[in-house]
């Protein structure tokens, strides 16, 4: 606030400093005009110039209201008989630069409109001053190289308003060309984390409900003939259950900690992680065969999108296939991360509870290709399902 209101007051100075200038140029003019004198005395220059050039120091306040007391004050000073001949344009300086602030801050429409109306005082004053006035004004002691005309007057007024309000109408353009890619991009971003958020809460609880899931179906049937087995389900489910609120509080932690220091970090799930998936789906009837070659240390985001998309697949196969066998391999061999995931398809020939479609497929999709890699997934000939993602990274975490 302080260095936006040190920034508003040094543009009220040189606002102030500009219409100082301007006013003596006016002054000077008047007193010493390229052209014939004005028979008003030679002390009214100094009232003249200060009224003419006042709108420049307050433009800034009411930028329209302004605007019109400019090209009004130049207009009626000009009609007048006290400006001078041959530098009438001075005169409409100040309604030039009051004009570009307009443009630069009110609507094409509207800056189109005071550009007109400007020029149309500025050429019925210039009109109406060599009609009247400048007939009857005494010879010049040195006449200038250019003679006093109208046509120059109205000339040079016009091509400087035209050129104001273009260069505003430009700012005001790009102003707002910015204004509206800040949005996007803000708009972007937000899109973004929603989606990363989703994807995350999605992998957690998907997979963690699919085991809740199936055990407490194993529970409710052997409720009565093994309650060995129920105990050992129910241990499950409470074991599953705080893994997956701790995961989901450090989900949204991130979200409340907006870079606080005094959080204390809680570490993402990686590499190290995955002998508990499978363990987790063994516990839901799923023969996992794991098998890890990690020939160089992943960094950390690499880690992250192969437990997730490793956990998302066992997952699909806990809710779609039920117990059966199934092989998970990763290699990282320092220039990529290879998964593979291949179940065997339900046992006992029973048909599969649904295809393995649905957000979890686009999930992984969707990590893979934030690292430029390749996906696939669909059913074996001979039976089963199979996931295939190839993860590219560079040894500092860049995508390839």
């Amino acid at each position: 606030m302080k260095w936006a209101g040190w920034r508003l007051g040094g543009r009220h100075a040189a606002d102030a400093a500009v219409a100082v200038v301007v006013a003596l140029l006016i002054r000077y003019a008047i007193v010493d005009p390229p052209g014939p004198s004005v028979p008003w005395p030679a002390w009214s220059a100094w009232p003249v110039a200060a009224v003419v050039s006042f709108p420049i120091a307050v433009r800034r306040h009411r930028p329209r209201a302004v605007l019109g007391f400019a090209c009004a004050a130049a207009a009626v000073a000009t009609t007048a008989g006290a400006v001078a001949a041959g530098a009438i344009w001075l005169t409409f300086m100040p309604t030039v630069l009051v004009l570009y602030l307009v443009a630069s801050t009110a609507s094409v429409a509207w800056s189109a409109t005071a550009l007109a109306a400007c020029l149309s005082a500025a050429v019925s004053a210039i009109l109406i001053f060599y009609a009247q006035v400048f007939p009857g004004l005494a010879p010049a002691a040195t006449p200038s190289e250019i003679s006093p005309a109208w046509p120059i007057e109205i000339g040079v007024v016009g091509v400087l308003l035209t050129v104001a309000w273009a260069v505003g109408a430009v700012v005001r353009w790009k102003r707002d060309t910015t204004a509206r890619l800040v949005r996007h991009l803000a708009e972007s971003a937000v899109s973004d984390e929603r989606r990363r958020i989703a994807r995350e809460l999605h992998d957690v609880i998907g997979h963690s409900m699919s085991l809740i899931a199936v055990k407490a179906t194993v529970a409710n049937h052997l409720a009565e003939a093994r309650p060995q087995e129920v105990r050992a389900a129910l241990a499950v489910i409470e074991q599953t259950s705080r893994s997956t609120l701790a995961e989901i509080h450090r989900v949204l932690d991130l979200l409340r900690s907006d870079g606080d220091p005094r959080q204390d970090p809680v570490p993402a799930p990686g590499m190290a992680d995955l002998p508990e998936l499978a363990v987790h789906a063994r516990s839901a009837g799923i023969e996992v065969d794991l098998t890890v070659r990690e020939e160089a240390a992943l960094p950390p985001a690499v880690a992250m999108s192969v437990y997730r998309i490793v956990q998302q697949a066992l997952t699909n196969v806990i809710t779609h296939v039920g117990p059966t066998r199934c092989a998970v391999t990763v290699d990282v061999d320092g220039r990529q991360a290879a998964i593979e995931v291949v179940d065997d398809g339900p046992h006992h020939g029973r048909p599969p509870r649904a295809n393995h479609g649905g957000h979890g497929l686009v999930g992984m999709r969707e990590r893979v290709k934030m690292y430029g890699g390749t996906f696939s997934a669909g059913p074996r000939p001979e039976g089963g399902f199979h996931v295939s993602a190839r993860l590219p990274y560079d040894p500092n975490g860049s995508v390839r």
